[in-house]
């Protein structure tokens, strides 16, 4: 399958190895939930690589986040997809599989001695303030192009989103599905995409 690629000649060319190599690191560095994917995803993928589109790269994101399972594997499932066929798609999930497997597989041999470390605690909390200002930037920069792009519409459901999640305490599943209804009913304008 030759993969299908945005307009304009990618800035790296498709291989199979740099898809492997990139998710298996992308794999092993995102630590705190499946939102910390957006901006590896971005900054390998989009940015430096330029296999796939802005849009793209968030419209996987929220297939994957919609989709039951674990983000990272439905993220690399629709990539591997996207990029190689049923080849990549086995390629980018054995690489993003690779990195928590081995890990877990160490962590449980060693489960005594890292549950009463205090350096493993310690280690652990700087990784949450980390993955924490990763996903602040993430949602800086979609407010920001939000914004850029003078569309009141995308602002009015993050905000009620945001509202709903943090105010109201609504189900995270049932805040994505109002916003597909919502995305359904009156974001299909040009303008929108």
């Amino acid at each position: 399958m030759n993969p299908v690629q945005e307009p304009g000649a990618p800035k790296t060319p498709f291989s199979y190895w740099k898809l492997f190599v990139s998710t298996f690191i992308i794999s092993t560095f995102t630590v705190g939930g499946g939102f910390v994917i957006v901006p590896l995803l971005k900054s390998k993928f989009v940015d430096e690589y330029g296999w796939i589109g802005d849009d793209e790269a968030l419209d996987l994101v929220a297939i994957a986040q919609s989709a039951p399972g674990v983000v990272a594997a439905n993220a690399a499932i629709i990539l591997g997809y996207r990029m190689g066929g049923f080849r990549g798609t086995a390629v980018a999930l054995f690489a993003t599989v690779l990195p928590p497997l081995i890990t877990l597989t160490i962590i449980s041999y060693f489960y005594e001695a890292f549950k009463t470390n205090l350096y493993v605690r310690i280690l652990l909390k700087g990784m949450q303030c980390g993955v924490s200002a990763v996903l602040v930037n993430v949602l800086l920069g979609l407010v920001a192009r939000q914004v850029k792009k003078r569309l009141v519409l995308p602002l009015v459901i993050m905000a009620g989103s945001f509202t709903a999640s943090v105010f109201f305490h609504v189900n995270v599943m049932e805040i994505i599905l109002a916003d597909a209804v919502i995305g359904l009913l009156l974001m299909r304008d040009p303008v929108y995409n």
